[in-house]
Order: structure tokens, then sequence, then C-alpha cells
């Protein structure tokens, strides 16, 4: 499994893992863009450098206080082979290399499995956005993980 800094290229490339993961709540291409252009950390793993993209994930570190992940997306085809435990690993070493003492994100509250996955990382609840993700007025709960 290959790790790599996610480039402006591969946003066209994981449009189609928004949709088919998303579906009405994806992200939209300006957004990828928009996080690019504010160099917040995202990278893509592949099975080979320069490979179809199996997954992505992204943070924005705020300042030493805190860092968001922003998203961790798998391939549907290409999940339970550890890629989201492997690219949310990257992003925490980042966090832990930039000095950042708390990593915050956002999880809808019936994705269990990613819950479960960040909860074998430390991530404990601390908070519920009620009807974060629209338009299907999911609540998102939010989790915290001290450095």
């Amino acid at each position: 499994m290959v790790v790599e800094k996610f480039r402006w290229w591969h946003i066209d490339e994981v449009m189609p893992l928004e949709e088919d993961l998303f579906g009405v709540e994806r992200w939209s291409g300006a957004m990828f863009w928009n996080e690019l252009a504010q160099r917040h950390f995202y990278l893509v793993a592949t099975d080979e450098p320069g490979g179809p993209v199996l997954g992505y994930a992204g943070m924005s570190v705020v300042d030493e206080q805190e860092s968001w992940v922003q998203n961790i997306a798998v391939r549907r085809d290409a999940q339970r082979r550890g890629i989201g435990r492997l690219l949310l690993e990257a992003l925490l070493a980042e966090a832990a290399r930039r000095g950042v003492r708390k990593t915050l994100l956002e999880v809808a509250v019936d994705n269990a499995a990613a819950q479960k996955l960040y909860a074998t990382y430390d991530f404990e609840p601390v908070g519920i956005r009620r009807g974060y993700y629209q338009p299907s007025n999911t609540d998102a709960l939010v989790m915290m993980r001290d450095a």
C-alpha cells in the first residue's frame, strides 16, 4: 500500500467515490479544490505509486491546539483491507509532527463502524451536532482525542 500527497489531479478520480459513498451529501470538486488551496493536509492511498485511488483522507490544522479530520473515505471494493486505518494513522502522525494537542472529527451517528475505528485510536465522544449532514438531517457525533 502506498500513501502519497493528494494532488489536484486526484480530484476527478475521487469524485465517483464521493458519489458512491456519500450520495447527495458528497463533497463537490470545488470543496476539494478549496481544501488544497488552503493547504490542508490531504492524502491518497493506492496499491502502487500513481495507481488508482483506493481511499483518501484530509485534515485541517487550526494551530498547535487543534486539528480536524475532514474526511476519510475508502472505495467499497477496497474496504476491510486496513486502508482507512492506514490513512487515519498518517493523519495522526502529521498532527503529532506539528505538535497538535488535540484532534477532533465529526462522524454520522449511524456510522458505527467508523466510530469503532476512531475509538481504537482513543477518540471519545464530546458532543452532537444536530442535523449536521444535509439533506438527510443526520446528526454528527463529535469525537476528540488528545495528543
